[in-house]
Parts: C-alpha cells; sequence; structure tokens
C-alpha cells in the first residue's frame, strides 16, 4: 500500500458508472484520509456529455506525465474513493495551477467510506 497525496495522478482500474466494467485509467487523487482510502477524480479519453469536466494536456504536470496524443478530461463531477492498495502505479503529479483548478470545480468532501456519488465501490 503506498502513500499518495493530493495532486498525484495514479492507474487504477474505476468504473465511471453502474453499467460499465472497471477500466484502468488515470485518476487525480483530490483527497486522502488516514484508513487507507483516497478520493479520486477519473480522467476520461473523451468528455462526458452531461457531466462537468475539465481538459488534462502535459502542461498540467510538475512532474511524470500520461501519454496523451490529445487532450483527456478530467471527470470532476465524478468522485470516488479508492482503496490505495487498488493503485497500479503513479504516472506523476499535477502542478499547483492546475490542480488547485481541479479543487475548485469538484464537490465538498465525501463522508469517510462514501464517494460524492454513493456507497463506497471497492475496486479490486
Amino acid at each position: 500500500m503506498g502513500q499518495y497525496a493530493v495532486g498525484d495522478v495514479l492507474l487504477a482500474a474505476v468504473a465511471l458508472d453502474d453499467r460499465t466494467p472497471p477500466k484502468t485509467r488515470p485518476v487525480i487523487v483530490i483527497g486522502t484520509g488516514t484508513s487507507g482510502l483516497i478520493r479520486i477524480c477519473p480522467v476520461s479519453s473523451k468528455p462526458p456529455s452531461d457531466a462537468p469536466c475539465l481538459p488534462l494536456s502535459i502542461d498540467d504536470f510538475a512532474t511524470g506525465g500520461l501519454d496523451l496524443f490529445s487532450e483527456s478530461y478530467i471527470m470532476t463531477s465524478r468522485v470516488l474513493t479508492l482503496r490505495t492498495g487498488a493503485v497500479i502505479g503513479k504516472k506523476g503529479r499535477l502542478n499547483g495551477e492546475a490542480l488547485a483548478e481541479i479543487l475548485a470545480r469538484v464537490p465538498g468532501p465525501a463522508v469517510p467510506g462514501r464517494s460524492a456519488n454513493g456507497p463506497l465501490r471497492k475496486f479490486r
């Protein structure tokens, strides 16, 4: 189990909704806890048609990065809670300006053990 900080960009298997299976994708850490849980926003290669998002580019990284051939999108309305043991790897860290913009658009803090979108989803 790793130690992660707000602004880290990780890889994890997450589902964007209840109808689709989990897929390995980048996620942005937007909150950390002491019980091995982190709050994340998933990243998608396609902007959602029904929810707010922010574009993500290589210039948004302070260290590391993603293999971005085109713009990706941070799904700021889709906040999930993830066990740190479910993280596949770390890809980098966002710069302060990009992180501040994300945090300004994310809904308020989730109740421990719950995501902002309902019960805690445990991803393996």
